[in-house]
């Protein structure tokens, strides 16, 4: 391809397997942490043990589907991850739809989410405007672009320092709450004056276990970054189940280290006027005025964790459609001296930029949902493709229960989706629309390759 020339210039691997640990827990562990457990307990009428059990199922749904990724990723560890899977297993207009959609949308919305949310945190603080907060975003977007223009090794750097540094504060917060608290929660599955049959014991489980989806999302973009891991057929496995597993484990004690402190008839008086951050409400309890500063701290030191690994794992989609030869050739090329894909990370922030400009936070969040689930079932799918199409590929790592995991994994997307489609049509369509328009770039951009192809 006529590309191949300016692939003399190679991503290097120099992330190791806590780099693709920072990635994961960088990017999934951010400030919803301290919220997401509100809407957990609402779905599940109160219920503590049941709040508890969905946290579970969540972090299970997610380690199920990071099998059948770390398979992907082990046996074909290039760069853009679900762009090149998504191309080999059904089309390459199928992954540039992924990839077209996480450019205009998606990544892009996801990363100026984040990058409003932090100076919002500090609103409280400071009294921003609404225009301060927009250019404090732009300027924290524009910062860790050209960070990550010096090289993978310096952002995983800060991945893992990130990563280290927000855990700190949680951990704090975790085992003084676990140790000083003073509550016995009520673990039961069934809530208090619940009449209903099992049926309805489910669905609380289902629409509740959505929410704490929302909190374990991220975990996909490791391999975005495979080829730049090393030794990927043994670390990208490890760091997906290691980070995933982990994060399930942190949510899991974060949300009854806040049972222990805070009474039921609290935490419901609490959700019900609308104070949705309990571990905030935790800190400040056992540790006062400085439980609110490190609550504060892990939020921004999350939120910068969470930016930054977003800005890394997406921009090397676009590198990988563009070197597949139907996306812009510039997106395509590499620093010579740093081996990343500059062009990519600098159009990234242009358009960060200008969703910053032209969305508010709750607009932006709505944004980037639906659509992320579709091609997340389309990947899963493609393990059971990939084994069939390519039955003498390497596998360093097979998914462990296949097919039962690979199938579970699929209905349980597949009931998420349809949840969101009946709970946010408008957004569903939204999420179906973008990925169309992508499809029809493509086509454009395939008609002009094979002209030029065909004149030489």
């Amino acid at each position: 391809m006529e590309n191949k020339n300016e692939q003399q210039v190679s991503l290097k691997r120099e992330m190791g397997l806590f780099g693709g640990i920072g990635i994961i827990a960088g990017i999934v562990v951010g400030s919803g942490i301290f919220y997401l457990g509100s809407y957990v307990l609402e779905r599940t009428h109160m219920s503590m043990g049941l709040a508890l059990l969905c946290w579970v199922v969540g972090g299970v749904v997610s380690i199920l589907g990071g099998l059948c990724f770390a398979e992907l990723g082990a046996c074909d560890p290039a760069a853009g991850g679900m762009v090149v899977y998504l191309d080999k297993a059904y089309h390459p207009v199928v992954g540039y739809m992924f990839g077209f959609t996480s450019w205009l949308l998606s990544g892009a919305g996801s990363i100026s989410a984040v990058a409003i949310a932090l100076p919002t945190a500090l609103q409280g603080y400071f009294g921003f405007s609404e225009m301060t907060i927009k250019i404090i975003a732009i300027a924290l977007i524009i910062l860790l672009t050209v960070y990550n223009c010096f090289g993978i090794k310096l952002g995983a750097l800060l991945q893992n320092v990130s990563l280290v540094a927000k855990l700190v504060p949680i951990a704090i917060i975790v085992i003084g709450a676990l140790v000083m608290g003073r509550q016995t929660p009520d673990l039961s599955l069934i809530p208090e004056g619940y009449t209903g049959g099992i049926g309805g014991i489910i669905g609380m489980i289902a629409f509740a276990t959505v929410a704490t989806l929302w909190a374990y999302e991220g975990w996909t973009n490791a391999n975005a970054v495979a080829e730049e891991i090393k030794n990927p057929g043994k670390n990208l496995p490890g760091a997906l189940i290691i980070g995933i597993g982990s994060c399930t484990v942190l949510y899991v004690l974060f949300n009854f280290a806040i049972y222990r402190v805070i009474p039921h008839a609290e935490v419901v008086s609490m959700i019900g006027e609308g104070n949705l951050y309990l571990g905030t409400e935790v800190a400040n309890r056992i540790f006062g005025g400085l439980g609110g500063g490190l609550v504060l701290a892990a939020m921004l030191i999350a939120m910068l964790g969470s930016a930054n690994g977003m800005i890394i794992a997406f921009a090397r989609y676009y590198y990988a459609m563009a070197v597949e030869g139907h996306f812009f050739k510039s997106q395509a090329k590499l620093s010579k001296k740093y081996q990343v894909p500059t062009n990519a990370l600098i159009w990234q922030a242009v358009i960060c930029i200008i969703l910053v400009l032209l969305r508010n936070l709750d607009q932006l969040t709505s944004l980037v949902v639906f659509s992320g689930m579709v091609f997340n079932t389309l990947v899963v799918v493609a393990v059971i493709i990939y084994r069939k199409k390519f039955p003498n590929m390497e596998r360093p790592y097979k998914a462990w229960g296949y097919p039962v995991t690979v199938v579970i994994s699929v209905l349980l997307f597949a009931a998420l989706m349809i949840n969101t489609l009946i709970e946010d049509p408008v957004t569903s369509i939204i999420g179906l629309v973008v990925p169309v328009i992508g499809a029809a770039v493509y086509f454009i951009f395939d008609i002009k390759l094979k002209k030029e192809q065909g004149e030489k």
